[in-house]
């Protein structure tokens, strides 16, 4: 594989002849180099009138390589050739060198170039590109290919002091000012160079040996080695070094190298708007900065970006008044490293409420925006604070977590937002703090992490209680004055407070279609009606026992009973109706009946669960821990009013909501879902004994909550 080096532009803040006689210092041998241990001029030309002059020189170096190595390659020293052209008419120098050792073997080119600043005449660029392909080394290829890479770099690295360090010692000599070259005064020679200068020539780069064997005059010479395109372009076009350190941070040659050249290709193949040098720089440190694995998850990123115009989120879309309300989460000045900092306030927000009234696809969109409002206040404060600044630190505030958090519809839709940020806003969260962790919290974590990158889980900090008052806390990373309120410090969150969404808010499956939101169209809840007398089941095999049944549902209509039946048989699909066949519905509509009729309860079936009334309008959730392998029911059936006594007499309500059941027709959409015990296991303990009674929304759960059989861990959640 070739291994490629391409420089930013380094400035030098002097002239360009006064560089080119500290450059001159370098040769024959230059101390600062150890490995530089001499050098012979191979050739030499100079032109009559003194612009051009080329020198060729073989350098002998001392690579710092295993003795082993050294000796079975038979060699002590690698000889490099080094061609150096300058052009004083042009004011530039381009420098060519290739190994001449073992060119059969590895081949390593390089070239650099001086010039003068485009901008401005009095300073001069310098940049540097490099190949380096080993064919064959004797079985020591990667050793070698990370040896000539070290050395590489080294190098590069010690290009700028070197050359610092000879304009200082020219400067103590006296010297601080080298005259410009001017042109000699008009002779026959350089009449006949003008008039051979008129003569059409091609405008390839022609090297002065060549144009000498071509009988080309000095002149003409020196007008095709100082072609345009040999002269360093604009600002634009390449990336400065001294930018590079202000606005992107301290960078590896190596890793400056990979971001111009996947800034140079997207200039040359990318179609549309060519992101920011922060963003592209993201992307390669996502990959450890390999260059072909960032091109390819940028250019998807930026395909997607393009596909749902994220560019312009900021400026044409305005969050939902929901969002705006009860959404717990916003931006709160910065930390101590002048990272923007966001607070979210997770364990006061209503997240199944969120869904429900939104759909996915608006959470995420919301979600993209406050990525992109990071974006900007990187920029933002990357100015302010006059170091390059990235991304930004999120503050996570769990005080009242708890089951209602892990509706399954709603951490599905949370690993979907995490997988688009995760593949499109890379390296862009600097730290997480978060605080007042419970007991329910490792549940959740096992559930999200596996789809958190690595680099990514390494920037989590995790505080339960009040570890976060402790050393070591949140006063290591935000400074006092500016701690929330609501975590016993004295600045005013204007965060949201979160909330119970109200379910007027709540949009129908149908009304989410509609819209083309893809949560509710991927059929993630199923209808059912339910008839007096004819309920609806549902048959889940267990094959491992201790696997988890989890579900959550909405009582549309109705009241009805919730049960949870095993049984070791298998029970048959109901057998259609001799009616159905005559084009008739039966009475009980779309609702499946498992159990056969002739069943008997602790004989043929038994109950696991003891029965939940739901009422009309009550969201309900909650899990089993499966005991035995088999077969498991899950029953809603529609809910017979008591019959009348003279000691118990029915309540109003009942005699109300009992009027308002027409048809004896209740309806219910659910969801169902099999977590593996390998899965579950050892979440179950956190899980269940886990109170966080600090919130509303964990008040108004634990409240309405039930627990039934002692011999079962399991939670009803009535949300």
């Amino acid at each position: 594989m070739v291994q490629k080096y391409q420089s930013p532009v380094r400035v030098y803040k002097h002239p360009f002849e006064l560089i080119m006689a500290a450059y001159e210092r370098r040769f024959p041998t230059c101390p600062l180099i150890p490995m530089f241990v001499d050098s012979d001029t191979v050739s030499e030309f100079r032109s009559e009138d003194g612009a051009i002059h080329v020198i060729e020189r073989r350098c002998k170096l001392d690579v710092d390589a295993p003795r082993l190595l050294k000796k079975i390659a038979g060699v002590d020293y690698v000889y490099f050739v080094q061609k150096n052209s300058l052009n004083s008419r042009e004011r530039t120098l381009h420098i060519e060198a290739h190994n001449e050792t073992f060119s059969n073997r590895v081949i390593i080119n390089e070239h650099c170039c001086y010039s003068v600043h485009p901008e401005n005449e009095d300073w001069t660029c310098f940049e540097q590109s490099a190949s380096l392909d080993i064919k064959s080394f004797f079985g020591f290829e990667s050793t070698v290919e990370k040896i000539a890479m070290k050395q590489y770099t080294s190098n590069i690295k010690k290009g700028k002091e070197i050359i610092e360090y000879y304009l200082r010692q020219l400067e103590e000599e006296g010297i601080t000012f080298v005259p410009r070259w001017t042109p000699p005064s008009l002779t026959a020679s350089s009449e006949a160079a003008f008039s051979c200068k008129k003569q059409p020539v091609s405008t390839a780069v022609v090297t002065p040996d060549t144009a000498l064997m071509e009988g080309l005059s000095s002149e003409a010479l020196s007008n095709i080695a100082g072609a345009p395109e040999l002269v360093v372009g604009t600002p634009d076009d390449k990336l400065d070094a001294d930018y590079i350190k202000r606005y992107l941070g301290d960078l590896t040659p190596l890793q400056e190298s990979c971001l111009i050249r996947l800034r140079q290709w997207l200039q040359e193949t990318h179609k549309g708007k060519i992101p920011k040098d922060e963003h592209i720089l993201r992307f390669l440190r996502a990959r450890d900065f390999n260059i072909d694995k960032a091109r390819e998850i940028l250019c998807q990123s930026l395909t997607w970006r393009k596909q749902h115009q994220v560019d312009y989120i900021l400026d044409t879309w305005n969050p939902p008044q929901v969002l705006q309300d009860y959404y717990a989460g916003g931006w709160h000045h910065h930390d101590k490293d002048g990272r923007p900092l966001y607070v979210l306030r997770l364990g006061q927000m209503d997240t199944k409420g969120l869904v429900r009234a939104l759909g996915e696809e608006a959470l995420l969109r919301y979600v993209l925006s406050i990525n992109e409002e990071g974006l900007r206040r990187c920029e933002e404060n990357t100015k302010v604070f006059g170091r390059p600044i990235s991304s930004w630190t999120c503050l996570v505030d769990l005080e009242g977590l708890n089951m209602r958090h892990l509706w399954r519809p709603g951490v599905k839709a949370l690993l979907r937002i995490i997988e688009v940020v995760e593949a499109n806003y890379p390296e862009t969260l600097g730290r997480l703090l978060i605080l007042r962790a419970p007991r329910v919290f490792p549940v959740l974590w096992t559930l999200v992490s596996p789809f958190i990158d690595d680099n990514t889980r390494r920037k989590f900090l995790i505080y339960a209680g009040n570890d976060y008052q402790g050393p070591g806390g949140l006063l290591d990373y935000i400074d006092r004055e500016i701690i929330p309120d609501f975590l016993s410090g004295e600045c005013m969150c204007e965060v949201p407070e979160g909330g119970l969404v109200p379910k007027s808010l709540y949009r129908t499956a149908e009304e989410l279609e509609n819209e083309d939101l893809k949560l509710w169209t991927e059929t993630i809840y199923q209808s059912a009606s339910v008839f007096k007398g004819a309920p609806h089941e549902i048959l889940i095999q267990i094959v491992d026992a201790s696997s988890v049944i989890t579900w959550d549902f909405d009582v549309c209509k109705g009241d009805i009973v919730f049960n949870i039946y095993h049984s070791k048989r298998s029970p048959q699909p109901p057998k259609k109706d001799s009616l159905g066949t005559h084009g008739l519905t039966s009475p009980g509509g779309n609702n499946v009946q498992l159990i056969d009729k002739v069943w008997q309860l602790g004989r043929d079936y038994s109950m696991v669960e003891s029965p939940l009334i739901c009422k009309e309008g009550e969201s309900v959730q909650g899990s089993h821990v499966t005991r035995w392998p088999g077969f498991y029911i899950l029953q809603w059936r529609f809910h017979s009013m008591p019959a009348c006594a003279a000691t118990n007499l029915p309540r109003v309500d009942d005699v109300l909501a009992s009027l308002q059941v027409s048809s004896h027709k209740c309806k219910v959409m659910y969801y169902t879902e099999l977590i593996g015990s390998a899965d579950f296991r050892g979440s179950m303990t956190s899980l269940e004994s886990s109170h966080s009674g600090f919130s509303q929304l964990s008040a108004a759960t634990t409240s309405s909550s039930q627990s039934h059989s002692s011999s079962t861990v399991s939670r009803w959640r009535l949300c």
